[in-house]
């Protein structure tokens, strides 16, 4: 196999690759909406695999360095393509308000309780344990918000908006715990975290504003990626100052996607509804397309850093079944909580590691490195949790559809026949109207 490589020029290698990559992408999404199986473990698999095709990558100082960039630009994009996605209406603000406080509580109760089980196994300093058990009680976006294409649409959002905040949140507190700066009270503590988000939000109003009113004035034909750009160079400067620049990008994506909600009062002509339409739909298909192409770079990426030799440790094994035990305890304390009213099902076993928690390891100061933490940890706690939600995605689908389903098919319907008679296209009369004669069972309950 090595022999057959050195007769290709690297340029050449470099295409056929790269090109493989993708294809191979887009035979794992076909196998992943069949069988709910995350394409991103395929993914991972694939990386681990070409491992032994091609070995001298694993060895390329270059790798760990292209994981950090194609991880953070991915992450933007999949944020923003989460952003694009979600619909603000009145009647979605409990379902937000309950999304974050489940991201706030899981986030800061895994934690805390991950960082005691390090210092248990590894005796090791509480501070640097927390340090790394934050990245390992972030959920990733990058995982569920592919995965949950299926579910009810009330679940679906609040999967959505919680790893987004989950994301968001996880990052700030990373930050902060590796920030230079030293805290003499518990009040400056408060004072640094909520003035930090403050004017987070002040830039990420501000920005998104002019730059959705910024985009119908755009005349070339070449302009989304320019949009891109960007949303990446305000990420990378917010992040420079410290800011939380995810929100920025959340918010930018929630105003260009709702404009009817943001543009309203004197702002209302401002903006032409006619004329950003059709740049919404081209944007969102080319930060899907693109969020596509670095999530599966990404952890194809991260496959070929994966050591296999680590998972045969039984140490190992047992300090990660005791992290993803923590996690899923305090997911169901406090879905328990929030949710009282609903069902906990499948959102309880939907809490997948990945993306964020990979970056953020890798960009652990050295003063805090525990010598004694085993990277099998990291890859177990993946893989654990992504064959849970597996599972329960499966078996979630093999039921069939829940009322809430079936509601949720019934306000598609109810919208679409009102759509239609307001665009004056007449396709229903009164009897069509009358669900009690329609031979869909699902309706007529």
């Amino acid at each position: 196999m090595q022999l057959a490589f050195d007769y290709i020029k690297p340029e050449y290698l470099i295409i056929i690759g790269a090109s493989l990559v993708i294809i191979f992408s887009f035979i794992f999404n076909f196998i992943s909406i069949k069988t709910n199986i995350p394409s991103v473990l395929l993914l991972m698999a694939l990386g681990v695999a070409i491992q032994y095709i091609y070995p001298e990558l694993k060895s390329n100082p270059l790798i760990s360095k292209t994981l950090i960039v194609v991880g953070k630009v991915g992450l933007i994009l999949i944020v923003l393509e989460a952003a694009l996605d979600l619909k603000l209406k009145k009647d979605k603000i409990g379902l937000i308000i309950k999304s974050f406080l489940m991201a706030l509580f899981g986030l800061i109760g895994s934690s805390i309780l991950i960082a005691l089980a390090i210092q248990m196994f590894l005796e090791s300093p509480f501070y640097d344990a927390f340090i790394y058990a934050v990245p390992l009680s972030i959920m990733s976006s990058a995982i569920i918000i592919p995965s949950v294409a299926n579910l009810a649409e009330d679940k679906k959002e609040f999967m959505i908006y919680e790893s987004t905040f989950s994301d968001i949140l996880g990052i700030i507190l990373f930050q902060f715990l590796i920030s230079p700066e030293v805290f003499y009270s518990t009040s400056g503590v408060i004072f640094s975290i909520t003035s930090n988000i403050v004017i987070t939000i002040i830039v990420a109003v501000v920005f998104s504003y002019i730059a959705v009113w910024g985009i119908q004035k755009l005349t070339s034909h070449v302009k989304l990626f320019l949009i891109i750009a960007v949303l990446m160079l305000i990420y990378a400067i917010g992040s420079v100052f410290h800011l939380s620049s995810l929100i920025i990008i959340l918010f930018f994506g929630l105003i260009l996607n709702n404009t009817d909600i943001f543009f309203r009062s004197f702002l209302k002509n401002s903006i032409n509804k006619t004329r950003i339409k059709p740049i919404f739909k081209e944007f969102y298909t080319i930060t899907l397309e693109s969020a596509f192409i670095l999530r599966t770079f990404f952890f194809v990426t991260f496959g070929l850093t994966i050591s296999l030799i680590s998972l045969v440790n039984y140490q190992v094994a047992i300090q990660s079944l005791a992290i993803v035990g923590i996690i899923y305890f305090i997911r169901f304390i406090f879905l328990k909580i929030l949710l009282w009213d609903k069902g906990i099902m499948p959102q309880l076993f939907i809490a997948p590691r990945g993306l964020i928690t990979v970056l953020l390891f890798y960009t652990i100061p050295v003063k805090y490195t525990l010598v004694n933490f085993n990277q099998g940890i990291l890859l177990y706690t993946i893989l654990i949790t992504s064959a849970v939600m597996t599972m329960a995605l499966v078996m979630g689908k093999s039921k069939g559809k829940n009322i809430s389903e079936l509601l949720s098919d019934y306000d598609v319907l109810h919208d679409s026949i009102e759509k239609s008679l307001e665009d004056g296209h007449h396709i229903f009369d009164e009897e069509n109207l009358d669900l009690s004669k329609t031979d869909n069972p699902n309706l007529k309950s």
